[in-house]
């Protein structure tokens, strides 16, 4: 869906659209008076049955859509990537910045790393301005205190994480998390073997659209790459402790085989060059999930519901809880943006 707005329309007072890019003829049906493209569309898969979706989507569908945008005589295209192109949780060093060496290690980062030499190539053609985002975690911060959410359920909370595990084939992991099940409801903090608790970004919705409305809007970002992302990084042990004193729920510690997730990326050129100012500490990201439960518990009304920022709503991809939508979101002289959850109520 494309909608064309006034200048002045405030971002998240825009409809949402959904399609998928499979044909040249789709895609350039979607470009069709457009000015600006923000592509976010991604497939997620760490399962092998995925990897053929996955190359469709990310690359196949992201180079159907850069033909159709430079054919389209399109001004500016923005594109969304991601910190796995490095690997993040694999650092030659830290902070990781924009010049880090990109050398993907899962083929989810490949994919990305080839999205982003697609829109490179593009960029030195001279078809249209680009503008590359490498995003860190970002989810609403409604999903934190949710055990069905399909990012914080996993990575909160035990047995979802159990499930998880089971689903992947991980069974020596899904034991060990088991064994730990204490027969209620529990938050896992799962540092690795050293006992060394995760470190990483978590950015909120918010913060993220804040980004992206500079990368479509601000003269200086074409041409650029820009990790989009919170400016501190999250320890986890803080993190869970805290959930854990909003919910009630005790704490699990699992020490996890390997080297866990680790990591810090730097924010600090979207910060200087387009004046990027996240403004949501993790902490203020805890507040509104932690009044809904209180309401709840209350009666006074039912908890937020949400879905992961950039995947479609159950009515309109039924089942589908990953970004498997190849999602076109373009902007005229207006935006069209993945669904409302991302923006605040």
């Amino acid at each position: 869906m494309r909608l064309a707005r006034s200048a002045d329309t405030p971002f998240c007072d825009i409809f949402s659209g959904i399609s998928w890019v499979a044909t040249a003829d789709a895609a350039a049906r979607a470009m069709e008076g457009v000015g600006t493209v923000l592509h976010l569309g991604a497939f997620m898969s760490w399962a092998v049955k995925g990897r053929p979706a996955m190359f469709a989507a990310n690359v196949e569908g992201s180079r159907v859509l850069l033909d159709a945008a430079a054919e389209a005589g399109v001004a500016r295209f923005v594109f969304a990537s991601s910190g796995e192109v490095y690997p993040e949780n694999v650092p030659e060093f830290l902070p990781v910045t924009e010049d880090h060496p990109r050398d993907a290690n899962s083929p989810y980062g490949l994919t990305r790393l080839l999205g982003e030499d697609l829109v490179r190539f593009r960029q030195r053609a001279g078809s249209f301005e680009t503008v590359i985002l490498r995003f860190s975690h970002t989810q609403g911060a409604s999903e934190f205190l949710d055990e069905d959410s399909f990012f914080s359920g996993l990575r909160f909370f035990l047995r979802p994480r159990v499930r998880q595990q089971r689903t992947f084939g991980n069974h020596a992991l899904a034991d060990l998390l088991e064994a730990a099940d204490i027969g209620e409801p529990a938050h896992v903090l799962a540092p690795n073997e050293p006992g060394r608790p995760y470190q990483m970004h978590i950015t909120d919705t918010r913060d993220m659209i804040a980004g992206l409305e500079l990368a479509l809007d601000h003269p200086k970002a074409a041409g650029g790459v820009y990790s989009l992302g919170a400016t501190e990084p999250v320890d986890f042990t803080a993190l869970i402790h805290a959930m854990s004193g909003i919910t009630g729920y005790p704490v699990v510690t699992v020490d996890q085989p390997g080297n866990g997730v680790y990591y810090e990326m730097s924010n600090k050129k979207l910060r200087i060059e387009l004046g990027f100012e996240p403004k949501r500490t993790i902490n203020l990201m805890l507040e509104d999930p932690a009044a809904a439960r209180k309401a709840k518990a209350m009666g006074v009304g039912p908890a937020e519901k949400s879905v992961p920022a950039g995947a479609a709503a159950d009515t309109t991809l039924p089942g589908r809880r990953a970004m498997e939508a190849e999602l076109t979101l373009t902007r005229a002289r207006g935006y069209a943006l993945p669904s409302r959850n991302i923006c605040p109520a």
